[in-house]
């Protein structure tokens, strides 16, 4: 397994996306529901996804912060074994989505990650 990144809603992609691009002096690509800023050829990539209703975190005594983690995978379903034998729980079946499929768990504690498999 492999980190792919650090996924943040946000009611801007675009725009944030510029932000910490600018920040962490990255190279931005951007689209209106998911944008990314890739900081090096061995880094994670920072990706930031459009959320509709989106609310601000309001850490530490807020809305908690809202994001999740993408993993790069070369077999979805053996990594999904996996992480439930770990103690994770399934949230919903494989999604193709062109580029290729993910699939949404929670970790022990509840926290969303996704596993990708990229074609």
């Amino acid at each position: 397994m492999q980190w792919r990144s650090v996924v943040l809603d946000c009611p801007d992609p675009p725009a944030l996306a510029r932000f910490y691009g600018d920040l962490l002096s990255g190279t931005v690509l951007q689209d209106p529901d998911w944008s990314e800023v890739r900081l090096g050829p061995a880094s994670p990539k920072l990706a930031f996804q459009r959320v509709e209703r989106y609310t601000a975190p309001g850490w530490p005594d807020g809305q908690p912060q809202q994001l999740h983690l993408d993993i790069t995978v070369p077999d979805l379903a053996a990594a999904s074994r996996r992480a439930v034998a770990l103690g994770a729980r399934v949230v919903k079946e494989p999604v193709d989505v062109g580029t290729g499929m993910y699939q949404v768990h929670l970790d022990p504690a509840g926290h969303p990650f996704c596993f990708v498999m990229e074609r």
